[in-house]
């Protein structure tokens, strides 16, 4: 068996970034960046006013001083001429301010009468004034590579006239469950059969970390069905099965796949819950083979799947992120296998999470899955700890999950 650690490494090492694709901005929330964004304008373009008021010459508009209103400028609607010396033009938000004005009076400190206006406080050069460029420039980069774009980046993307977004393609995962018991949701369930939840679980996960799950039928025990496997994933980037990995003389996965060229890396690992995991290479194709118990694949394809569809997605090979928290109850030992227990999270009276694991931690157990919001995690040989020490943690909601 090996290492969580190195199980990752060897994974990760073994896969390269998809393709770059064209979508238009309106669906690039969530996508990877594939290529840097830089502006195609200067932001404002020029000086423009902070607020609704009068552009002025400064040393003209003093305390008390009466101008004359020579005209109104809406924002979109610039004032053709050079404002001189005794004269205002009235402005809004966003208008521009006309050439021979140096600042700009708000509408609070005026009195407007008709055509005059009387400064009721004096103006101050540069005040209320957003130069040209005060955003950002033509040719500037705003986003970098790689970058996952929030909701802020594509409100910038926009504001710098990108109708169109360079970004990798959304990797394609096959998920595919085997196994002569598995019958589907809403199907008639024969005596010994269960339902199947992981390909609807994992489809789910791969959606959230942004693949493109592609869900196949259930194969049952069979060597024929389960090679014929090998043509069907044609033009994926990578094969997820659950099931079939582990050692009874069912698990026909390794075997049958390996007739049609799968090569293993490894398989087992030193964890828990998740130990019969296998990796390898099935032609073009990268093939993760998770455990068929439910929630052993949920917490393989968390510290697995996720950050390979991450590296997928053009971005740094990596762990799934961790915080430290505060242990709400007492925790045994641990042996030579690396722990994840399912655990909640409250906020503590210093705001600081306090994590609580689960009293029973039976991999069986999908509800408490469900109602899980953390994993603690438990390295081999950790120690006894007890309430108030700090663990690490992965927090589920940080992966959207």
């Amino acid at each position: 068996m090996i290492s969580v650690d190195e199980a990752r490494t060897r994974i990760l090492s073994s896969l390269r970034p998809t393709g770059p694709e064209i979508v238009p901005l309106a669906e690039a929330w969530n996508r990877i960046t594939a290529a840097p964004i830089h502006a195609r304008l200067t932001q404002p373009p020029r000086d423009v006013s902070a607020m609704d008021g009068y552009a002025v010459v400064a040393t003209d508009a003093i305390l008390g001083a009466t101008l004359h209103v020579v005209g109104s400028a809406p924002a979109g609607h610039p004032w053709d001429g050079t404002l001189q010396k005794g004269n205002a033009l009235r402005l809004f938000t966003g208008s521009i301010l006309p050439d021979g004005a140096d600042a700009v009076v708000i509408q609070e400190n005026t009195s407007r009468d008709g055509e005059s206006v009387t400064i009721t406080e004096a103006a101050t050069s540069g005040r209320h004034i957003r130069r040209a460029g005060q955003d950002f420039a033509a040719g500037d980069m705003l986003l970098p590579t790689c970058k996952r774009l929030n909701a802020r980046d594509i409100g910038l993307a926009a504001a710098a006239n990108h109708p169109w977004m360079t970004v990798h393609r959304r990797p394609r995962i096959a998920i595919l469950a085997t196994g002569d018991e598995i019958a589907m949701p809403g199907e008639p369930i024969p005596a010994g059969s269960i339902v199947s939840s992981n390909s609807h679980a994992l489809a789910a996960l791969v959606r959230a970390a942004g693949g493109d799950p592609v869900v196949l039928p259930v194969v049952a025990d069979d060597r024929a069905a389960l090679m014929a496997v090998a043509d069907a994933i044609a033009g994926m980037d990578m094969l997820v099965t659950t099931g079939g990995a582990s050692v009874g003389e069912h698990d026909l996965v390794q075997e049958a796949l390996g007739a049609r060229g799968l090569k293993i890396d490894f398989w087992q690992i030193a964890m828990r819950p998740g130990k019969p995991l296998m990796f390898g290479q099935l032609g073009p194709v990268a093939m993760l083979g998770l455990p068929g118990n439910p929630v052993s694949s949920l917490v393989c394809a968390i510290l697995f799947l996720v950050p390979a569809i991450a590296v997928l997605l053009g971005q740094p090979p990596a762990p799934p992120p961790t915080v430290q928290a505060k242990l709400g109850a007492p925790v045994a030992a641990n042996d030579h296998r690396a722990d994840h227990l399912r655990a909640k999270l409250a906020t503590g009276a210093d705001g600081g999470p306090i994590v609580m694991p689960f009293a029973r931690q039976d991999s069986a157990m999908l509800r408490v899955m469900a109602q899980a919001d953390a994993l603690v995690l438990r390295g081999p040989h950790a120690p006894a700890l007890v309430a108030g020490d700090m663990v690490e943690i992965i927090r589920l909601d940080a992966l959207g999950l």
